[in-house]
Order: structure tokens, then C-alpha cells, then sequence
């Protein structure tokens, strides 16, 4: 009986030897998650086309905002515009580029488009985003909220 103890033994360390071998070679990778993002803005109108603004509960996006934005036509009391929104924050920067509309009366706008690049931790970031709020022209103060979904490695 000893013996069949000691063959079985045998025969079964080299087996989690190489098991065990294995499991230090290959790390685990945490891959890419995808996060929804449900956050709000408060912004200044910088003018000349540029916007600044704080993101509250944005979770992976919360930090500032840094905005060029360029009016692409008017009909109406509505214009279109195209705008590079880069957000900072302590993983990186996320860069996407909406069009919109805003009304020149009431100032209620809407914008969305593509994650177009992004750095640091955010670095390969996908995704999309919409930005819908109302401007203060007579302040420069906007409000807005801000949602969509942003994928990405967050793994180091």
C-alpha cells in the first residue's frame, strides 16, 4: 500500500510541477470593461470658440473638460457645430468629437459623436458620448449632462 502511495505521488508531481509552472508564465489580463458614464458638467463660456468646464460624478471620466468648438451653419435660431472635447482627469486624457445644435434663443444644446483618442490609462478608449445641457449667454455658464458608454484596458 505504501508503495501505490508513493507511485501515485510520483506520477502526480511532475504533473503540478508543470501546472504550477504554467500558471506563473501566463499572467491574467483583465481586458477591456465597458463603462457607462452618467455625469454632469459646469462649464464657462471662454469665447472664441473654447469652453472649460468641471465633470461631477463622472466616475472614469471626472476631472475637467477643455472644448474647441466651431459653428458649422445656422437655420433658424439654430446652429450646428462641431466640437474636440478633451477630458483630463488622474487616468489620462479622453478626447471625442460631437456635432450639435445649440438654440440661440434658449440656449438648449445637443452634440454627440466617437471616442477619437485618448492617453495614459484611458489609452485605446472606444466608445461614444452625448453632451445635453443649456448655455447662459448672458453669464457664459453652461450646464450639461453628460452620458454614454466608454471602453477600455484599465489594466497597467
Amino acid at each position: 500500500m505504501n508503495n501505490q502511495r508513493f507511485r501515485i505521488s510520483r506520477i502526480a508531481s511532475p504533473s503540478m510541477l508543470l501546472l504550477g509552472a504554467l500558471m506563473t508564465i501566463t499572467p491574467a489580463q483583465a481586458g477591456v470593461a465597458c463603462h457607462l458614464i452618467n455625469a454632469k458638467g459646469v462649464g464657462q463660456d471662454l469665447g472664441g470658440g473654447s469652453t472649460t468646464a468641471n465633470v461631477i460624478g463622472g466616475g472614469l471620466l471626472q476631472g475637467t473638460i477643455a472644448g474647441s468648438l466651431t459653428i458649422t451653419g445656422v437655420s433658424g435660431t439654430v446652429a450646428s457645430f462641431v466640437e474636440t472635447v478633451t477630458f483630463t482627469n488622474q487616468h489620462g486624457t479622453l478626447t471625442v468629437v460631437v456635432t450639435g445644435a445649440i438654440d440661440v434663443i434658449t440656449g438648449q444644446f445637443n452634440a454627440s459623436g466617437p471616442v477619437t483618442a485618448a492617453t495614459g490609462k484611458l489609452s485605446g478608449a472606444t466608445g461614444a458620448l452625448s453632451l445635453s445641457g443649456v448655455a447662459h449667454f448672458a453669464t457664459g455658464i453652461f450646464t450639461e449632462d453628460i452620458s454614454g458608454v466608454v471602453c477600455v484596458d484599465l489594466a497597467p
